[in-house]
């Protein structure tokens, strides 16, 4: 159940922070009066002398939380807060869908991970499997667990089933939102 103060809005909107300072930005939030959400998963790390579970974020770098657009430099005062996602130095909102989806999927204790946001007609390079090393482009989803790539192949284009775990985007994606101050 949301916390609700005079600095909150309905919206959810998502916070730059500065890397491995997630959980600091979340708890400080919190102290503060803010509803926040950071979504975390379980990773199991090998280490030489032993197995350590850590609670790691899914988003690396974000945090969501509630607040008034119009009054977000408390927001931007607290320690390793980059900036506010938006476009146009407007704090863009995030859908409430979505980060209900989100909570209820981390809620859920199925086992996530983080996974390489892919589009259609992205250049994708190959990591496992006999086609390890070759790039091509996105041409289909199949289904959740199949892609259609097209490998150039002698500039000619072949298309191939590839599982979803095999591939990577070639280069990072474009962050399509803007710094907000």
């Amino acid at each position: 159940m949301p916390r609700w103060s005079v600095h909150l809005s309905p919206n959810w909107f998502a916070l730059r922070v500065l890397s491995n300072r997630e959980k600091l930005v979340a708890s400080t939030l919190h102290d503060k009066g803010y509803t926040e959400f950071l979504p975390l998963y379980r990773k199991l790390s090998r280490w030489s002398d032993r197995n350590k579970r850590l609670d790691l974020p899914l988003f690396p770098g974000y945090v969501f939380t509630h607040f008034d657009p119009d009054h977000r430099l408390p927001i931007l005062m607290t320690p390793g807060v980059v900036h506010i996602l938006g476009f146009c130095g407007k704090p863009e909102p995030i859908p409430e869908e979505e980060i209900a989806a989100l909570q209820r999927l981390v809620d859920s204790n199925l086992p996530i991970v983080p996974w390489p946001f892919l589009q259609l007609g992205e250049r994708i390079i190959v990591e496992q499997g006999p086609l390890a090393g070759l790039e091509g482009v996105l041409t289909g989803i199949k289904n959740p667990y199949r892609l259609v790539a097209s490998i150039n192949l002698l500039q000619r284009s072949v298309a191939v089933e590839i599982d979803r775990g095999c591939v990577r985007p070639l280069r990072p994606a474009v962050r399509r939102l803007a710094m907000s101050a």
